[in-house]
């Protein structure tokens, strides 16, 4: 059994991949041609949403999600600290203040419950996010935008693929956007996507990847000519090439696969790790499959954390922390949010290691992550 270095994450590309992107640079388009059209036809087919627009990345993603869904400034969105700052950040692009709420201890995904108690009159948008890959309570916070008729918008950066009650991530929410940065689910290298299920968010979200351009000549108002474009809105260069989707659509095939091998690697670890008193295992509802993006263990006692991720990372694994609350960043702290503002979160995230999974691991990478897992955990005891 090696002892080698394993990240927390990794892309798995293969030859076929290879051939792909190969093929494309040979090709007349290398930006925005019939390889993204073809990515976005998958992805609504794989995820049963209506429409995918395709963008350079998960933050652009969100970006245009939250222009699609009519942020501007002034207005309110209610989300979780437990994310990457970018869900917090899309909002700030767009003038919006961010009221952050807390998240249940056992999943680490927002609580509709806080989510409820958090709207105010300038509450214009709730964004949930499958942390870790598990969706978040949907059908509770649908229940509760409805009767207030506020979107929501699922940061499903981590859940391509994952189940919430038999539905598919894309599906779950008004809008719903995806990442496939390298260490995501699939990958494009960057890219992310914004999918749903409304013709006119839709036509927002395309609009604001081009610049806020559109050729359409029943939507312009004043056609000149089949040259003609209008610019309506203040958009931006989103655009996904032909090189980066057509990585996209080789990957796709084979996202079974990946989620697969996610899954029984997950099931693994919560074998392997059940006998240690010390951790607590991730948390998985009956009516949930998750995608599996990250496996996070946490220490029952918090102060053992430090210790226990500075001797992982000694025997050569790769951990991370997901995530430091957002508001804890000190660009946050300038804008005045307080520590300790959400105390679920930060209890999730001062006991929290991530630790590999990532389906280009082998059987005995698993059993390498288990042992050195193991051995750690006894020393710090």
């Amino acid at each position: 059994m090696s002892d080698r270095f394993l990240p927390y994450g990794r892309q798995w590309v293969d030859e076929h991949d290879i051939e792909s992107v190969i093929a494309v640079l040979k090709s007349d388009y290398l930006t925005t041609g019939p390889k993204v059209e073809e990515f976005e036809r998958l992805l609504s087919e794989y995820t049963g949403a209506g429409n995918a627009i395709a963008v350079n990345s998960g933050t652009a993603a969100l970006h245009a999600a939250y222009f699609a869904a009519g942020i501007k400034s002034g207005d309110e969105i209610i989300t979780t600290p437990l994310t990457f700052a970018a869900t917090a950040n899309a909002a700030l692009y767009l003038g919006a203040t961010v009221k952050f709420v807390d998240v249940q201890p056992d999943t680490g995904n927002i609580d509709p419950k806080a989510v409820e108690a958090a709207i105010s009159e300038k509450t214009r948008l709730i964004v949930a996010v499958d942390y870790t890959g598990h969706p978040a309570d949907y059908d509770e916070l649908n229940d509760i935008a409805r009767k207030r008729e506020i979107p929501i918008i699922a940061d499903a950066a981590h859940s391509l693929g994952a189940t919430y009650k038999g539905r598919r991530s894309g599906t779950l929410a008004d809008l719903t956007e995806m990442s496939f940065h390298p260490v995501k689910i699939i990958t494009t290298a960057e890219g992310g996507a914004v999918l749903t299920n409304d013709q006119t968010l839709a036509r927002r979200a395309a609009m604001f990847r081009n610049h806020g351009i559109i050729r359409e000549p029943d939507a312009m108002q004043g056609y000149e000519g089949p040259w003609f474009y209008e610019m309506q809105e203040l958009g931006f260069n989103y655009r996904l090439s032909d090189i980066h989707s057509a990585l996209g659509i080789s990957q796709l095939r084979k996202l079974d696969a990946f989620l697969a091998r996610r899954r029984q690697i997950a099931d693994i670890y919560n074998e392997a790790f059940n006998d240690l008193p010390q951790l607590i295992l991730p948390s998985v509802r009956d009516y949930v499959e998750p995608s599996w993006h990250l496996y996070v263990i946490r220490t029952q006692d918090p102060n053992l954390r430090g210790p226990l991720f500075a001797r992982l990372k000694e025997l050569n694994i790769g951990v991370q922390v997901h995530y430091i609350p957002v508001y804890r960043h000190p660009y946050y702290q300038q804008l005045g949010y307080e520590k300790g503002l959400c105390p679920n979160a930060e209890d999730y995230y001062s006991r929290a290691i991530s630790i590999p999974i990532y389906p280009k691991m082998s059987d005995d990478d698993v059993e390498s992550v288990i042992e050195r897992v193991h051995r750690a955990v006894s020393s710090i005891s």
